[in-house]
């Protein structure tokens, strides 16, 4: 790339940290960095037109876990790191909501709610551990999380109760981003779009397009399930799959959903359901970083809108997509050192709205 003097002087000179990434964690890593550094030069390289992974393509949902996933969370973790991971989602919530308002948000807590499958069991077994979780929580929220309520809504093929969670709520993703972007440029750090990084050198050389390359003292790794190609880490990207339909007259549904453990999500927005996972249909096929669609997880989503959720109404689909998300084996996120001049914050498990915010704090915190 044949870059100009005035390009190369305002951009790519005396970088003192240049993050990679603009989703929640790369631009609230920067807006702290710059809080923290008011002198300093901050860039961030950003692959797509938009935030790339999941920041712009997630459901909106601000919640911190459901129940069922609470006691499947402490089958492979410590009730102190189950305790620990649902405070961290709650101070990040409440962190995001301090940091750009509710309105510019549009937050609105409708509270979440967990539907159960007639096929199993999983209804009683979260009842017979409800005062165990609520216990457990009760340090953080100081009263009870979980009740159960009847099936308000008119949802089929489910149990007739659900479970109840006040402190769930929903948000705008694209209001959110829009905001973060805008109180970026305000601080004055550069954002550059559609910019691949090829390589990182442990010298804070950063590769572009594998044609230019640039100096930098410091290289923050932010882009979650895509970054793989820069660490060695417990660290797989997982592709989650959406549907929103076309406005609903007289929709009464308000509030976040899940269903089957989390794996299918559902809620409101602007008078439409939008409806995402099936994961779990095909854990191989999807874990992957490459942005698409498949038949199997489309249409099990659009039965579950005919047979459960919308039963008795009509309705069309109009727009689909695809987010990265980073998972591992272990739930919380690996915000650490990698070497002299590069950090890493990443592995947000699908809770990136939940603790970005408070993520991109602790990554800027660490250099």
């Amino acid at each position: 790339m044949n870059y100009s003097y005035w390009e190369l002087k305002n951009w790519f000179s005396n970088v003192d940290f240049t993050i990679i990434g603009s989703g929640i964690v790369g631009l609230n890593t920067a807006i702290y960095l710059q809080e923290k550094y008011p002198k300093s030069k901050i860039l961030v390289l950003e692959k797509g037109l938009l935030p790339n992974g999941a920041s712009t393509k997630n459901a909106g949902f601000a919640c911190f876990g459901s129940i069922s996933e609470i006691i499947d969370d402490l089958k492979t973790h410590s009730e102190e790191e189950v305790y620990n991971l649902v405070q961290k989602r709650w101070k990040g919530l409440q962190l995001l909501r301090e940091n750009l308002g509710d309105t510019n948000i549009g937050f609105r807590q409708y509270g979440g709610y967990e539907l159960f499958s007639n096929k199993d069991s999983l209804f009683e077994k979260c009842v017979e551990n409800q005062i165990k979780i609520n216990q457990l929580l009760k340090p953080i929220f100081k009263q009870n999380v979980f009740s159960t309520c009847e099936n308000k809504y008119g949802f089929e093929n489910v149990k007739n109760n659900y479970f109840f969670n006040q402190y769930e709520g929903q948000i705008d993703t694209g209001k959110m981003m829009s905001e973060l972007i805008k109180c970026a440029h305000l601080e004055g750090i550069k954002v550059l779009n559609n910019v691949e990084v090829t390589n990182i050198s442990d010298n804070g050389e950063i590769e572009l397009n594998n044609d230019f390359s640039f100096k930098t003292n410091k290289v923050l790794i932010a882009t979650n399930g895509f970054a793989n190609q820069f660490l060695n880490e417990d660290l797989q990207p997982a592709r989650a799959q959406v549907l929103v339909t076309k406005p609903i007259k007289n929709l009464q549904i308000k509030g976040i959903f899940h269903l089957e453990k989390g794996y299918y999500y559902f809620r409101n927005i602007d008078n439409r359901i939008l409806f995402g996972g099936g994961r779990n249909l095909d854990f191989k096929t999807e874990e992957t970083n490459e942005f698409g669609l498949t038949t199997l997880v489309q249409n099990k989503l659009e039965e579950l809108l005919k047979t459960t959720i919308l039963p008795n109404q009509n309705f069309e689909i109009e727009h689909r997509w695809s987010g990265i998300m980073g998972v591992g084996n272990q739930k919380k996120a690996i915000v650490k050192q990698v070497s002299d001049n590069i950090y890493c914050g990443v592995r947000l498990g699908g809770m990136g709205v939940a603790i970005g915010s408070l993520i991109g704090k602790e990554l800027a915190e660490i250099v």
